[in-house]
């Protein structure tokens, strides 16, 4: 750790070596015990903490200023390293073995009482951690993650710099595209009546990068968008953007995998196993019902309807007459009471499903279930087989639609296989998505934005419901990392595009105009990704929400509680861009803040 002229070490670096050396911290009191009049301090800086003796005896100080030493002053204390006495060292501490004993102390900063205990065993409501987020970064967990962050992106630097990529930054205010979300609009005061969007991604900058001879971009890029909160999205998160010319999928994904080991090797000293394995979106739905699959379990959806294509049960025969199919996940030996079983019936119908039939592997090789009567032997038989049946094992089984049955067998497959608390981490390259995705109408809507390459574009403009795109996501654990695609460089193709998409050439000229006629000046074929760095390293640090990893992030609901953001703005702000607030909202915002009053 570097340091200054107010300090020669970290607190957390003094080790055994540094016995009889005489050091100057500068940090905080992290903790404070008074034994019989010397009074013992833990002092933390970012490097860590370590023990400070304050003997009266000694003078470091005034016994005024020993006595009102507080938790979180800001102290600087100079003193010599010895040995902490047998039978007082503190394993747990790197810097256990030595204590320092202090010949001055100087309060740099006083501190107020504080609003919560700054002590990882103390559990703290999110909201007031968020309001205080800078007395929440002295705890230990948030200074390791944000440590964490900080080594990542300094690893994906690396990777750039070493493959000959160009760091270029790219506009924050541009004009409103469809990206898929909705754009964060910022007003314009010199034009009136007119926004600008914050960017959801670089995406159309770096394309133009790429027709610019740029040749390898990258940047760690800021983006925006006004999207429903999860615990693995926020408003504004920050992400590792790349993009190539002159290359392909192929080219990606070989970066990609450098850019996963050398993160993980920095965060958990550990390699990967390498190549990433590959999977295509239809792979991906038809064995694990998700295009991001988790794969640190196995439990694969199992099509049976070939098993009951002759059934008689009424309720898998009717389906299969009219397209569906038939599919089970073994969930293993579940050990359930009826209640429990019945329970899995209700989070299927949660979930969207009509029904969920439930059986049990008996020890004698039958099934007990409620339909089990309506089986035949053979059926049964031909079942356990199907699903590789033990003893005890619970099959779960559903009816429906195939998408359907593929989603709600997926999440279900989720809730029994899941590892929780599990470090390992199985990374996979999902490929080949669909150009569109089709609603329950058979309605087609961009599965990507629409620079994203078909891999045919004959077969996209002729069966546009089962056109395959030049797409791939990398997927960590179930959780989608980052997705990228080969561009269209082609402007011939990236019309065709358009008029498949309906988008008229009108609307395409008036909203994305500057950007086609770039096209038409030799764009070379290029290709790219982008991963999210929060989410990624929210995995790797353990931490099921991105906003642990953020410095400063949004809370469920899109609220800053450390600076109450959004806020209102005085009027003449409004006045001079030119916008009003209807009488609704006002009226709105007033009985939202007499409630909150109340």
């Amino acid at each position: 750790m570097a340091t200054g002229l107010m300090k020669t070490i970290g607190a957390g670096e003094l080790r055994s070596d540094h016995v009889g050396s005489v050091v100057t911290l500068a940090g905080w009191i992290a903790r404070r015990r008074d034994h019989g009049g010397v009074i013992f301090v833990d002092i933390r800086d970012s490097s860590g903490i370590v023990q400070v003796v304050l003997n009266p005896e000694d003078a470091p100080a005034s016994e005024e200023t020993l006595h009102g030493l507080r938790l979180e002053y800001c102290v600087q204390i100079e003193g010599s390293v010895r040995p902490r006495p047998e039978g007082t060292v503190n394993p747990d501490l790197p810097s256990g073995a030595i204590e320092v004993v202090a010949s001055t102390i100087t309060v740099l900063s006083p501190a107020d009482a504080l609003p919560f205990q700054l002590d990882d065993r103390t559990d703290v409501d999110e909201s007031l951690r968020l309001q205080y987020r800078y007395l929440d970064m002295r705890r230990s967990r948030m200074a390791e993650n944000l440590k964490a962050r900080s080594q990542a992106i300094r690893a994906m630097r690396r990777v750039m710099d070493d493959q000959g990529f160009l760091e270029v930054e790219t506009p924050t205010l541009i004009a409103s595209t469809p990206e898929g979300a909705r754009d964060m609009l910022v007003p314009s005061r010199l034009r009136e009546g007119n926004f600008y969007a914050l960017p959801q991604s670089p995406q159309l900058f770096k394309q133009l990068l790429m027709i610019g001879g740029v040749e390898r971009y990258y940047q760690v890029a800021k983006c925006y968008r006004d999207e429903d909160f999860r615990a693995d999205r926020q408003i504004e998160f920050t992400q590792l953007d790349f993009e190539g010319s002159f290359w392909g999928q192929d080219d990606v994904l070989a970066v990609l995998e450098e850019v996963a080991a050398r993160v993980v090797a920095d965060l958990r000293d550990a390699p990967i196993e390498l190549p990433i394995q590959r999977l295509t979106y239809a792979d991906a739905m038809a064995r694990f019902g998700s295009d991001k699959p988790d794969l640190r379990f196995d439990m694969e959806l199992i099509d049976i309807s070939a098993v009951f294509a002759s059934t008689e049960f009424k309720a898998f025969a009717g389906v299969l007459g009219e397209g569906g199919s038939v599919q089970a996940i073994n969930a293993g030996n579940l050990a359930l009471a009826r209640s429990g079983l019945d329970a899995q019936v209700a989070r299927a119908q949660e979930l969207g499903a009509k029904g969920l039939v439930w059986m049990v592997v008996e020890d004698d090789g039958g099934l007990r279930s409620p339909v089990a009567k309506f089986l035949s032997d053979s059926e049964k038989a031909a079942l356990i087989d199907a699903c590789d049946g033990q003893p005890g094992d619970t099959l779960l089984i559903i009816a429906d639609r195939t998408k359907t049955v593929r989603n709600i067998l997926g999440q279900l497959r989720l809730d029994h296989g899941q590892p929780e608390g599990h470090e390992e981490l199985a990374f996979a390259f999902v490929t080949d998505f669909p150009v569109f995705d089709v609603d329950d109408d058979g309605n087609l809507s961009p599965a990507h934005h629409p620079f994203t390459a078909p891999a045919d574009i004959d077969e996209m403009v002729t069966s546009p419901e089962t056109a395959i795109s030049r797409s791939y996501d990398l997927v960590l654990n179930g959780s989608e990392l980052g997705s990228g695609s080969v561009r269209i460089h082609d402007p011939i193709i990236q019309a065709k595009v358009f008029e498949v998409m309906n988008i008229s050439s009108e609307v395409a000229e008036e909203r994305f105009g500057w950007f086609l006629e770039a096209l038409r000046y030799g764009t070379p074929p290029h290709a790219g990704f982008a991963i999210g760095i929060d989410r990624f390293v929210s995995i790797l640090r353990g931490e099921p929400n991105i906003r642990e990893i953020i410095p400063f992030p949004k809370t469920q609901t899109g609220a800053d509680p450390l600076t109450g953001s959004p806020s209102k703005v005085e009027e003449v702000q409004l006045q001079e861009l030119g916008i009003q607030i209807r009488p609704e909202v006002l009226e709105a915002w007033a009985l939202r803040e007499a409630e909150q009053q109340d």
